[in-house]
């Protein structure tokens, strides 16, 4: 945007900022990509305080009119879709791009929807049920460190990783976020108007040098996931946790939010980025993939000052969630047969994904399954070419350039939902893909040479 445009933008207060630029941007004077002044250069022309001009970008990224890019500065925000998991809309493709759960493995609430009956909640009364506190304090306090542990529930992992983020940081602050990255992060971070800082992720998780490089560079918060991360499939190493722990010592107030959402299901055991001193520190696990996406629900252990912080925005009466769902959901979690499922849907997840990397091994295209939903498929030339070819022979695939935040190598990926594909379908897939890599100029290796 050139430096007249700022003369267009107008107002006193930050609302009324806000407003000029929606007006401009509405009216088609600003478009999706151009750059808004810098706050300083705002702040002058219009004489008014730099924080009134921080204030009025900080409404405008929440309300997703305008995205912060750290150095690229703020710009209009594109009105297209943001990359999202799920199911593509209005597609005639195979969509084993989507993220989901098997719908035939979330199990049946109508035995547990048929016994709740209770009385009603009222205002003023404590936001979190108490049987679900008792289960869920036992079922996240072997697993940390620190001593003083306060629980708190919200609307899901992604309601609550936005929630402590702002609790705890202002506009432009930096977020270590693992690259690459789960989809949700990178837009929970650009809308918060936060610089996302990225740290490369390997077969062991964060790697150690990417989170240091990232401290020095005065991220805020860290933003981790410790098993099936999304989308390599990674989990930490107790090495690895280890090591992440010791650079973390000299950040204790740093905030380190653990996105643990495979939980129930994951073959791996839950290893921490956070010691027994740090001191600002979530541990996230929701429900959603073992109950269903559905189920808008998330169990957040934390230290007490970012407990008492979250609990400021989530007041009671407006953002509570609703003890019927928290009641539903201890009804499930505490029944030995749900207990078995859940055991049973994470063999199976497991399992499908093995099968499915020995296929394509064996077509020459080596593939090792981590744990989680999906499979994260290295790839001899662009991802974006093959999911051309596979488009052709009737496949949607999501390409590793919609995780990335500077990790080149994952153009050379995709990832893939096929544990709910029958073997037929798996076969003809991963025969497909090989092809498909064929086809764009690719050669996968020769059977027992990869």
């Amino acid at each position: 945007m050139d430096h007249d445009m700022t003369l267009e933008i107008t107002g006193s207060s930050a609302a009324d900022i806000a407003a000029s630029v929606r007006a401009l941007i509405e009216r088609g004077a600003l478009r999706p990509g151009d750059a808004l002044p810098p706050v300083r250069n705002l702040a002058d022309d219009l004489g008014v305080n730099r924080n009134t001009a921080v204030a009025a970008y900080r409404q405008l990224t929440t309300a997703g009119v305008v995205v912060t890019r750290g150095r690229g500065g703020t710009r209009v925000a594109d009105r297209s879709a943001v990359a999202q998991e799920g199911f593509a809309a209005d597609s005639v493709l195979r969509d084993v791009a989507t993220g989901n759960p098997d719908p035939d493995l979330i199990p049946d609430p109508s035995r547990a929807l048929a016994g709740m009956a209770g009385r009603p909640v009222l205002y003023g009364e404590p936001v979190v049920d108490p049987g679900l506190e008792h289960w869920a304090r036992a079922w996240v306090g072997d697993d940390l460190a620190p001593s003083e542990v306060r629980l708190t529930i919200t609307s899901g992992a992604a309601d609550a990783v936005e929630r402590l983020l702002a609790q705890a940081l202002v506009r432009d602050d930096a977020v270590a976020l693992e690259d690459p990255c789960f989809l949700t992060s990178i837009h929970t971070v650009r809308v918060g108007g936060y610089r996302p800082v990225p740290v490369p992720v390997d077969d062991e998780g964060m790697t150690v040098s990417g989170l240091r490089a990232a401290l020095e560079q005065g991220v805020r918060a860290v933003v981790c996931t410790p098993r099936a991360q999304n989308p390599t499939g990674a989990s930490l190493s107790e090495r690895r946790a280890e090591e992440l722990r010791a650079v973390l010592r000299e950040h204790p107030y740093v905030l380190v939010i653990e996105d643990d959402h495979f939980s129930m299901l994951s073959r791996r055991p839950y290893r921490s980025l956070i010691g027994p001193e740090h001191r600002r520190w979530a541990l996230v696990r929701s429900v959603s993939k073992f109950l269903g996406p559905d189920m808008c629900l998330a169990v957040t252990a934390s230290d007490p000052e970012t407990a008492d912080r979250l609990a400021m925005r989530l007041t009671p009466g407006t953002t509570w969630v609703s003890h019927l769902l928290q009641r539903l959901t201890l009804a499930l979690v505490t029944d030995p047969d749900v207990d078995a499922a859940i055991a049973a849907a994470g063999a199976h997840y497991a399992e499908r994904n093995d099968a499915f990397a020995g296929r394509l091994t064996e077509l020459g295209l080596p593939t090792t399954a981590g744990d989680g939903l999906n499979l994260w498929v290295a790839l001899p030339v662009a991802a974006r070419d093959v999911s051309e070819q596979l488009m052709r022979r009737g496949w949607l695939v999501r390409t590793g350039d919609e995780f990335v935040l500077a990790d080149a190598p994952a153009t050379h990926r995709l990832r893939l939902t096929v544990h709910d594909l029958s073997d037929a379908d798996a076969e003809r897939l991963a025969t497909d893909l090989a092809a498909a890599v064929r086809a764009a100029g690719g050669r996968p290796a020769p059977a027992g040479m990869e």
